[in-house]
């Protein structure tokens, strides 16, 4: 089904309604090189392994930059966390005018919104606090990212969230079909939302627990990878020693965001197997792993 008109970058309306499906795609230079600008033409997608036509490609920047992007910390990290906050801040306080802002904490299974989305960083910088430090107070925190994308209303906008954690799962014993992780992941392909995560220790006992962390690390490349976000760990377990160079990636990411519009026309209203790729030498195309089509 085809309309007389082109669909704007409003990728609030539901899917279901048109035969066209929107995803966040990041452009990537190989070895932390600047990537090129890429251009529609030089765009190829694949819906459940079949080519797709590419309808639109918009270069979310300028006017067509606007973002809401969540930072989300577990209350259940190491209280050095709370070091880190300097270079947090200048972080946000570097975001461009058209990038609103929200914070919220994870805890007991749920995102506990302590600043909903505003465009006043003042008042994002005046609420952020340490974690509470209290050891396995987040629960699961992929129950808290479904939880959050459920209190999250849409917009004209890109949604992202950034997620400091450290992964691990009490709620459930380590497994590679985690069922909070992957509806986590399938409620984030469903909205659109992007999520990179930063791993910082979780406090006490399973924050020196190799398995464990290993596990929680394990989770968190998962998330992004289906989601199309990043994940950013240093080697090993410790606290990192600066999470100046993670912050500054991040940013570099959202200025090198593009919105793919693909026709799914004759899809049922679920979710696809998607593959965006190009041409250009030394690019890589990375977006959510599974998009909702349309009927």
């Amino acid at each position: 089904m085809h309309f007389g008109f082109r669909i704007p970058f409003y990728f609030l309306l539901p899917v279901a309604a048109f035969a066209q499906t929107h995803l966040v795609v990041t452009a990537e230079g190989h070895r932390g090189a600047v990537p090129p600008v890429v251009t529609k033409d030089e765009v190829d997608v694949q819906v459940d392994k079949r080519p797709a036509q590419v309808t639109d490609w918009v270069p979310l920047r300028g006017d067509q930059g606007s973002l809401e992007l969540y930072v989300v910390i577990d209350d259940g990290s190491d209280s050095d966390l709370g070091l880190q906050y300097g270079d947090l801040r200048k972080f946000l306080d570097a975001q461009p005018a058209t990038t609103k802002i929200g914070l919220a904490y994870l805890q007991n299974g749920a995102a506990r919104i302590v600043e909903p989305m505003t465009a006043d960083r003042a008042r994002v910088l005046i609420t952020l606090r340490s974690p509470l430090a209290q050891p396995g107070i987040s629960s699961s925190p992929y129950m808290g990212v479904s939880d959050l994308i459920k209190k999250w209303p849409v917009v004209n906008a890109r949604r992202e969230i950034l997620m400091i954690a450290s992964g691990i799962d009490p709620w459930s014993p380590p497994d590679p079909q985690n069922p909070y992780l992957e509806k986590a992941i399938s409620d984030a392909q469903r909205a659109g939302v992007v999520v990179s995560s930063i791993y910082f220790p979780e406090a006490g006992h399973l924050g020196h627990s190799f398995w464990q962390a290993n596990w929680g690390q394990n989770y968190l490349s998962e998330l992004a990878d289906g989601t199309g976000g990043e994940l950013y760990w240093s080697q090993g377990l410790a606290n990192p020693v600066s999470i100046a160079s993670y912050l500054k990636d991040f940013a570099s990411r959202l200025e090198n965001q593009y919105l793919l519009t693909v026709d799914c026309s004759g899809k049922k209203n679920e979710l696809e197997q998607v593959r965006v790729a190009s041409a250009h030498s030394g690019l890589s195309l990375v977006g959510a792993s599974k998009i909702a089509c349309g009927k």
